[in-house]
């Protein structure tokens, strides 16, 4: 009889695995058996046995293995056993090379780099997707819409959209998610966790996006510039919900009044004045509000606080709309027209008072 297949195995992990794998093996036989075991034991933990006397089926779900280094591995998904620790962080990992691959988290090494953009990577896989990229290749295919995905699972998370299904579940209110990421940052509320830090003035966010939007505020960038009026905006969305000031365009509608809105976030607090939703309590008055927004407004009249100061006059205002309106007693700026009579005017209010002369 020709000698069984040699078992596969990586080469990293052999040497230290031929040792452990042989001496179970060894202590398995008896004595009888150990006279006749001719063979080195190098040569047993590399044969690959396919007679039922020494097949390597797992006794917990009926899986056939390789190898009995192949099975014992497998096991450890049954027992949760994991021990190849990592001395920096303590995670623990069931095999010792994706040990080895973690570490590099902790000592930035990134060893595989891209030959188009020079981009690197930890891990060969995580080079060899990057490569998709590249040239274009998005195998798997959304059968519903016929979207085209680099990795079956970014594939099993949009087949969540037509599914509806959200197995990720919030511990503290049972809230469901379709992808864990917006778990973990949903679970933040809960927390109170704030993990991403401004360096500037010490503000923490729950969203490193949130962050970055933030620093803007620092430095002061406002690129996205609208061709109506030349305003500026940090972010494009701002920029995308301000034309609509020009265009009028309002595709929020409240079902209960009619009243329409231009953007989405507005129209949900209009829907909390039905409801009759006042969540945010001032301590001090005990007076409610529906936004939080509203609330720190209104905190001002008893901390006395009026962050917002006039560059020209040194003046100071609870509220940045007031602020912007006393500046233009400075610049001359009257941007509210009457279009009877074309008059201009500081405020909005003036104008609608004006107004009730034509009419």
């Amino acid at each position: 009889m020709s000698d069984p297949e040699p078992c596969r195995i990586k080469q990293e992990e052999t040497e230290e695995l031929i040792d452990v794998i042989v001496k179970e093996e060894s202590e398995e036989l008896s004595d009888d058996e150990e006279k006749h075991h001719v063979k080195s034991e190098t040569e047993t933990f590399l044969l690959k046995t396919t007679t039922a006397e020494n097949d390597f089926t797992c006794t917990q779900c009926g899986k056939s293995l390789s190898c009995k280094y192949t099975l014992n591995l497998h096991m450890r998904i049954h027992t949760g056993e994991k021990p190849h620790r990592c001395d920096q962080c303590n995670k623990t990992f069931l095999r010792p090379s994706e040990l080895t691959k973690h570490l590099r988290v902790h000592t930035k090494e990134k060893p595989y780099s891209c030959s188009e953009c020079g981009k690197s990577f930890t891990q060969q896989s995580g080079l060899k997707l990057h490569e998709k990229i590249h040239t274009g290749v998005k195998e798997f295919v959304c059968f519903a819409c016929k979207k085209t995905f680099i990795r079956a699972p970014e594939l099993k998370q949009h087949q969540r959209i037509h599914t509806g299904e959200k197995p990720y579940v919030c511990s503290h209110c049972n809230k469901t998610f379709s992808r864990i990421q917006p778990l973990k940052a949903h679970q933040m509320i809960h927390t109170g966790e704030k993990p991403y830090t401004c360096t500037h003035c010490g503000k923490s966010f729950r969203h490193s996006t949130s962050l970055n939007r933030h620093n803007l505020i620092h430095t002061g960038e406002k690129t996205h510039q609208c061709e109506q009026c030349s305003k500026t905006f940090l972010r494009p969305l701002d920029l995308k919900i301000h034309l609509r000031v020009h265009t009028k365009e309002k595709n929020y509608l409240c079902t209960l009044c009619g009243k329409s809105f231009t953007t989405q976030s507005t129209l949900r607090l209009h829907q909390k004045i039905h409801a009759g939703l006042r969540e945010f309590v001032c301590f001090d008055c005990k007076k409610t509000f529906i936004t939080l927004g509203d609330l720190k407004q209104h905190q001002r009249i008893h901390t006395g606080e009026r962050p917002f100061v006039c560059s020209h006059c040194g003046k100071t205002f609870r509220y940045s709309g007031h602020l912007k309106a006393h500046e233009r007693t400075h610049t001359g700026e009257k941007p509210f027209t009457c279009t009877q009579c074309w008059k201009g005017f500081t405020r909005s209010t003036h104008l609608n008072k004006h107004m009730r002369i034509h009419s």
